[in-house]
């Protein structure tokens, strides 16, 4: 994401609270307190391993940058804590259906221009995003860091939005693969994309690729998330 050491302007965060399947999931808001209008949204989604705190302090600096950013707690929905390739196979179509309500509930808030939606996603997060952007027509683009689009979506896929692609070369639990297959279904569809593959990565980047990365995301949401003039 975004360097944390950028220049922050005023923002606001609260934790706010939906209903999925009667399931209370929570979502960390990050608002510019000044927006002077309908915001972009970006809601992000974490990996396996659950980790919020990895992303909190980039969601401050998108959000100083003009976008309201809702880092959603999708493992609420089924009480996990971390997901092995069991429990993602049970959970999948679970926390589908709880990033869908979740879009529900973040187009509804006063500050988010409903047309203007993002996913942002994490390996897992990033899986759920880009399965969720072929059904869903609200998500306008997607950010995926070394993630794909699950095998079963391309039954059900209705379309495709612009995707960023981040992925590292020597990544050993999602391998690159992933990132080759997705360009070409997106080149194939016709859908335009950007693509940066990092070849000394894994699975997560040091702190020059994150930096990198940060940088590619942010011009990505900015060049897609921008208001019709």
């Amino acid at each position: 994401m975004v360097n944390p050491q950028s220049q922050l302007s005023e923002i606001s965060k609260n934790t706010l609270v939906f209903e999925s399947v009667g399931k209370s999931i929570r979502v960390d808001a990050y608002v510019p307190q000044a927006s002077g209008g309908s915001l972009p949204a970006v809601i992000a989604l974490y990996g396996s391993g659950g980790n919020v705190a990895g992303m909190e302090r980039y969601a401050g600096v998108l959000a100083s940058k003009g976008f309201a950013v809702y880092l959603l707690h999708y493992f609420d929905r089924t009480g996990t804590q971390y997901a092995d390739k069991q429990i993602i196979f049970r959970n999948f179509p679970l926390w589908m259906k709880t990033l869908w309500d979740a879009i529900s509930f973040v187009e509804k808030q006063p500050q988010v221009d409903a047309l203007r939606i993002a996913l942002l996603g994490f390996s897992l997060g990033a899986f759920l995003s880009l399965a969720n952007s072929s059904i869903d027509p609200r998500v306008k683009i997607v950010v995926e860091f070394f993630g794909g689009l699950p095998k079963e979506m391309k039954l059900f896929m209705r379309r495709l939005c612009p995707v960023l692609i981040l992925h590292g070369e020597k990544d050993a639990i999602v391998p690159v693969e992933e990132a080759y297959d997705l360009q070409k279904l997106l080149e194939k569809k016709k859908v335009p994309y950007e693509m940066k593959i990092y070849p000394a990565a894994g699975h997560g980047f040091d702190l020059e690729t994150w930096n990198d990365a940060g940088q590619r995301s942010l011009e990505f949401l900015q060049k897609h998330l921008a208001p019709a003039m």
